[in-house]
């Protein structure tokens, strides 16, 4: 007996058709999210305006490096790092038996030129001067004598009773007495009068130059104790007691209570901020908004350019250091804090 064989092509038919539908469905979700994912980005770029850049600069303050004249060794530290001084408390202290030595010296040698200058100025011993008046008394009375044998001399050669040789032997005497009683006088008066005016003025040019050395070392020595020239915070301590310390090393550094703020901005924003103009900023970190004073601009130099991102329709924007100082204080404002401009 023959059998038939149904044919198998209708099931595999419609297996096909099956699978066709399910691609044509799954193309088309696809396709319908991409054109809402397109749609959607097309609309927040045309729709959402994009915000302006944050400015972010920071905290910042001066500080002053504390050092001295005198070399020396550290005797005394006064404060601490936090430590929160005024001006004039003192800081620490230097001692320096070297500089020490050098003052006994200076002051020595003021002493003797001081001595020297007292000398010269008390003038000529007492007994000097009288000798010297004594001389010049003994040229006085030999020129009186000479003087009265000249006299008869000449009355006798008037009357022709001794030679002409005699008078002028006689004459000659007395112009020598007249003379030696000139020169006696001069050394009794020089001697009375004392030293010369070029010798006092040397003595108390010795005795300035004396002081004016003392002066120098007490100068240094004023640096043993160094105070702060400012109100302000210690941040840094550098030697320990007992460590030396060379003239002009830093000691100490003292941040003065003069905070600011400082940013890098581009020149595109500059017109909106302007020298004493007042500007908003934000301080995160103390959750605080303040008013502050712009009182520096200043270009950074090429080095510190924004660079064009277009070829064409842009250029390259210089880059302006600002600083500002708040209106008011703001308490617990530490350097290093970050700051954001408020535009």
């Amino acid at each position: 007996m023959a059998t038939t064989q149904i044919p198998k092509t209708q099931p595999e038919q419609y297996d096909k058709e099956a699978v066709s539908a399910k691609d044509r469905t799954l193309i088309l979700t696809i396709a319908i999210v991409l054109l809402v994912i397109a749609g959607l980005a097309i609309f927040g770029f045309l729709a959402i305006k994009q915000g302006p850049d944050t400015i972010q600069g920071q905290a910042d303050a001066t500080e002053v490096r504390i050092s001295g004249k005198l070399p020396g060794r550290v005797a005394e530290i006064y404060v601490e790092e936090g430590t929160h001084v005024k001006a004039g408390d003192t800081l620490v202290r230097i001692h320096s038996s070297l500089v020490d030595a050098r003052l006994a010296q200076a002051q020595a040698m003021e002493e003797a030129a001081a001595a020297t200058n007292a000398r010269v100025d008390a003038g000529t011993r007492s007994q000097i001067i009288n000798s010297a008046m004594e001389i010049w008394k003994q040229a006085q009375a030999a020129t009186g004598i000479a003087h009265k044998t000249y006299q008869r001399m000449q009355n006798l050669f008037e009357k022709g009773v001794v030679s002409e040789q005699k008078r002028d032997e006689a004459k000659a005497a007395y112009d020598a007495a007249s003379a030696g009683e000139a020169a006696a006088r001069s050394q009794y008066e020089l001697a009375k009068a004392g030293a010369q005016k070029e010798d006092k003025l040397a003595s108390q040019a010795m005795v300035n130059v004396a002081k004016g050395s003392v002066k120098e070392v007490q100068a240094i020595l004023e640096d043993q104790y160094l105070v702060a020239p400012c109100d302000g915070e210690i941040t840094d301590v550098y030697p320990n007691v007992s460590e030396l310390v060379a003239t002009g090393a830093p000691i100490m550094t003292l941040q003065k209570d003069d905070h600011w703020v400082v940013f890098n901005v581009r020149e595109t924003v500059l017109k909106d901020i302007q020298l004493g103009k007042t500007v908003k900023v934000r301080i995160p970190a103390l959750d605080v908004t303040t008013d502050a004073k712009v009182f520096y601009i200043r270009d950074l130099g090429t080095y510190a350019n924004w660079q064009a991102t277009k070829s064409t329709g842009d250029f390259d924007a210089r880059t302006f250091q600002v600083k500002a100082r708040p209106v008011k204080k703001v308490d617990n404002l530490r350097p290093g804090m970050s700051v954001i401009l408020d535009q």
